[in-house]
């Protein structure tokens, strides 16, 4: 649904359907991302479970392996969804305020600046 910029912003009620959209996708690009490097992590790192869902959930929030990988095809893996969890967790923190953004830019007019020049 597009809107002419003359109009005015979002409908409360609107404005939380697309919050809601957008964090569902975020979520599950998250699901999607932590299913990946636990999948990983247990079948090439050979770690248990729960090991690969904790290194999975603290790369890719960006604190760091916790269990040492043995074979270079597991540090090999390790390194690439470090690479990988860093772009996706950017992404999904932009994605996720984007309607936020998009509101407040509404709300200061910024669109009418751009305009006018």
């Amino acid at each position: 649904m597009r809107r002419r910029r003359n109009k005015n912003i979002l409908p409360p009620k609107e404005f939380a359907k697309r919050v809601l959209k957008y964090s569902v996708f975020s979520i599950s690009l998250l699901v999607v991302s932590i299913g990946i490097g636990i999948t990983g992590y247990h079948f090439i790192g050979e770690l248990n479970w729960i090991d690969s869902f904790y290194n999975a959930s603290m790369i890719l929030t960006g604190m760091g392996p916790v269990n040492a990988m043995e074979k270079d095809s597991a540090k090999l893996f390790a390194s690439l969804y470090a690479i990988f969890s860093g772009v996706i967790f950017l992404s999904t923190v932009a994605i996720f305020f984007s309607p936020f953004a998009h509101r407040i830019m509404h709300l200061l007019h910024i669109e009418e600046i751009d305009d006018e020049e």
